[in-house]
């Protein structure tokens, strides 16, 4: 049974932990990048579990109830809202803003400056990208609007939008903005329809 509350070993002084917090004893959280932050102060909400393998970099913070499978990484300077559930093998690259009440399956990977809004669901091995030449930096990552479903295997391309409500069909290359509350799939991704809700 995975130990509650505050563990008994130190992260440092950047690092600020909620209440309730359960975490396995190979977790890291507040590693320093590479890379030069400026504020290197990381923050875990209440109620998160973190399994083993989790890493976490400085610079972050992330809400309540947070829920990691085992080995996870979630990179420096991201912003990550309450109740986001994030499985095995998932990569969070730096500088995302992930939403309220995010899935993300397993061996899914967000390139630098992803936004993920809330209520989205991402697939099994979806993969985002971020840059459309290999040597431009800083250029922005898809955003998924609030409630859109990606399918597992998904690739999305540097700086298209996924509509609020659209579903992206398994194994799709999303290469050009999808509009709201529609499917869409195939390669390049074509939308086939209105969204049908129940």
């Amino acid at each position: 049974m995975r130990k509650k509350t505050r563990p008994s070993r130190s992260f440092g002084s950047h690092v600020v932990l909620g209440k309730d917090v359960q975490m396995d004893p190979d977790v890291l959280i507040g590693c320093l990048p590479s890379r030069q932050i400026a504020n290197k102060e990381t923050f875990i909400g209440d109620a998160a579990i973190l399994r083993s393998g989790t890493v976490i970099y400085a610079g972050t913070r992330i809400g309540a109830k947070l829920a990691t499978g085992h080995h996870v990484v979630i990179r420096e300077e991201n912003q990550i809202g309450d109740e986001v559930c994030i499985w095995s093998h998932s990569i969070i690259d730096y500088g995302c803003r992930i939403g309220n009440r995010v899935k993300l399956h397993n061996q899914v990977y967000l390139a630098q400056y992803t936004v993920v809004e809330d209520d989205v669901f991402i697939g099994p091995g979806v993969v985002t990208t971020n840059d459309k030449y290999i040597a431009l930096k800083n250029f922005p990552g898809p955003h998924i609007h609030r409630g859109a479903k990606i399918g597992a295997g998904v690739i999305l391309l540097p700086g298209i939008h996924v509509g609020a409500g659209s579903l992206i069909g398994s194994g799709s290359v999303v290469t050009r903005d999808i509009p709201e509350e529609v499917v869409a799939y195939g390669n390049p991704a074509q939308v086939r329809g209105a969204l049908q809700k129940r």
